[in-house]
């Protein structure tokens, strides 16, 4: 059994025009997941700057955990193909204060 925590973090882009509607899409899967449990924390947002770049974030409690909700995931249907993706898993083994 793996004792990391699990953060996938990263950020992908769209057409801009689709954005909000991929961001939008993503709603239910937000939720459910941060009701599942072994999910500390999951947002997946639209970009202050870039009109184009929507942000991924996922910190799971554990990689079994992490795997059990993609499992049951349902993502939404592909509303529009993302055009960069830039995104990676971390598996923590100690974490502090950040100041």
């Amino acid at each position: 059994m793996n004792a990391h925590k699990v953060i996938i973090a990263g950020w992908f882009t769209v057409d801009p025009s689709k954005r909000d509607e991929v961001v939008k899409a993503h709603e239910d899967l937000v939720k459910r997941a941060r009701q599942t449990p072994g999910c500390l924390d999951l947002a997946i947002t639209a970009d202050p700057v870039d009109p184009a770049r929507i942000n991924n974030f996922e910190f799971w409690q554990s990689e079994e955990d992490l795997q059990s909700f993609r499992a049951v995931a349902n993502p939404p249907k592909q509303i529009t193909p993302m055009l960069r993706v830039e995104m990676l898993k971390h598996e923590i083994d100690k974490s502090g204060p950040p100041f």
